[in-house]
């Protein structure tokens, strides 16, 4: 589908209007709305630098982690590809360290896999590129002083010759390689499984799945509430369990949007509606291999992004290889923008709340798209065969642009308008959002929470 053509969702949260404005009954200090390894570790962080404060985490599915964190490559990224100042590129590099001194405490599965980046001759200007940024790059914020002294990505330009050393399969028109011996992968799940862990332990920390968020408005003041004046600035959110008609309304003195695909409804919810953000949503396939062609692999084998054909660029690392800790092949994602349905050719945003959910009809994986993936991966494994590409799962990222580099954006509100009752939304959080998840945590934490809160 061109980007042209894509319509994004510019829905809001309670537009029919079901749900009606109710008073809070109960106070939280942090409520986390998501729970994907971002709203996971969010909470988590929040319940250690703030322990005799309460932190509730809401997720409307059954368990943690069912959308983008649970559909993606589980890898562990070095911190390659996005501009040195941008916050993608800080809080991979921060949180790729983080993950992997997590890992090693909690022993959680992982592999310090490395990766190459291959390229061919006319490729070889962007492998270069990739080279002299990871040298220039410099320690992000919160790293231990005892890592000046060592490159923050660490990285080697070689030949073709030697990444065949390093992988005998790859294709003989690969002419030269980045190799980056800081990439990784990891058991996500048992990640998500330690984070929550760290919550419900914690003093102040609850979990609340099958639970969904109806209805967000900024706490009203004037009105009679059994809660306190003390306790008046933040947000009424209100939430209904499982199949129930009715839920609670709770006011969160600070609230954290960290829902993934669903991020930008309660925001639409309280914007007028010509300035509503729209959410675009790109799909991405994978296949299972196990055919000839990659007996020899050890690594992640990533090729340069295609930029010649489409625009993609940072919107897709291209089909890569990547392995599972069992040392299984897949390919993948590629990439395929989806919209979602609509009886009006001329609509160019969708605001049907109805529609939110569009993208879970796009997860069944289509054979259709394992030719393209075939003929991706033969550029630089000419061994693999068709036959045995297999569709295995599909992941849906949250898109903000249609085209060129979107960092991640972490956006303020307040209840009152002023600087009182923070609400901080977490948008367009894809790859390498699962590398970041800690860095992120830390961030929000650190950077924007603690301040508000008079903590040092």
């Amino acid at each position: 589908m061109s980007a042209l053509r894509v319509r994004g969702l510019t829905a809001a949260l309670n537009s029919t209007r079901k749900y009606k404005y109710k008073s809070p009954n109960a106070v939280i200090d942090f409520l986390v709305v998501g729970g994907g390894v971002v709203g996971l570790a969010v909470a988590q962080r929040l319940t250690q630098r703030f322990p005799g404060k309460s932190t509730y985490l809401i997720e409307r599915h059954a368990r943690a982690g069912q959308e983008t964190s649970s559909r993606n490559s589980e890898v562990i990224h070095a911190g390659l590809y996005y501009p040195p100042d941008s916050l993608k590129t800080r809080l991979c590099l921060r949180g790729r360290d983080l993950m992997y001194e997590r890992c090693q405490r909690h022993n959680i599965p992982y592999s310090k896999t490395g990766k190459l980046v291959v390229a061919h001759e006319d490729q070889r200007p962007y492998i270069e590129s990739l080279y002299e940024k990871s040298r220039r790059l410099s320690w992000p914020k919160y790293s231990s002083p005892n890592s000046s002294n060592d490159p923050v990505l660490p990285t080697r330009f070689i030949t073709g010759d030697e990444a065949r050393v390093l992988e005998p399969d790859l294709s003989k028109d690969i002419t030269t390689a980045l190799w980056s011996p800081e990439t990784g992968i990891l058991d996500s799940h048992t990640f998500m499984e330690s984070l929550e862990k760290d919550i419900s332990e914690s003093a102040g920390g609850e979990l609340a799945y099958s639970t969904r968020v109806v209805r967000v408005d900024p706490y009203r003041k004037m009105e009679t509430s059994s809660i306190s004046p003390a306790t008046q600035d933040g947000w009424v959110v209100q939430t209904v369990t499982g199949d129930a008609e009715e839920g609670d309304a709770f006011l969160a003195r600070t609230l954290v949007n960290a829902s993934g695909l669903s991020a930008n409804l309660i925001l639409n919810s309280l914007l007028p509606e010509s300035s509503r953000i729209p959410m675009y949503y790109a799909r991405g396939t994978y296949a299972a291999y196990s055919g000839p062609g990659i007996s020899n692999v050890k690594h992640l084998i990533y090729p340069c992004p295609e930029t010649r054909k489409n625009e993609h660029g940072f919107m897709s690392l291209g089909t890569h290889l990547t392995l599972d800790l069992q040392g299984k092949v897949r390919f993948g994602p590629d990439f395929e923008w989806i919209s979602p349905l609509s009886n009006s050719a001329d609509l160019d945003f969708d605001s049907d709340e109805s529609h939110v959910d569009f993208w879970t009809k796009h997860l069944v994986p289509d054979e259709s798209r394992m030719e393209d993936m075939y003929s991706s991966v033969m550029k630089y494994l000419f061994a693999v065969q068709r036959e045995h590409f297999k569709p295995d799962y599909v992941g849906i990222r949250p898109k903000l642009v249609l085209s060129g580099f979107q960092d991640f954006v972490f956006r303020k509100d307040y209840a009152d308008g002023v600087g009182n009752g923070l609400m901080i939304s977490l948008l367009g959080i894809e790859s390498p959002g699962l590398t970041s998840n800690l860095a992120i945590a830390e961030y929000i934490t650190e950077e924007v929470i603690a301040p508000e809160q008079g903590s040092p």
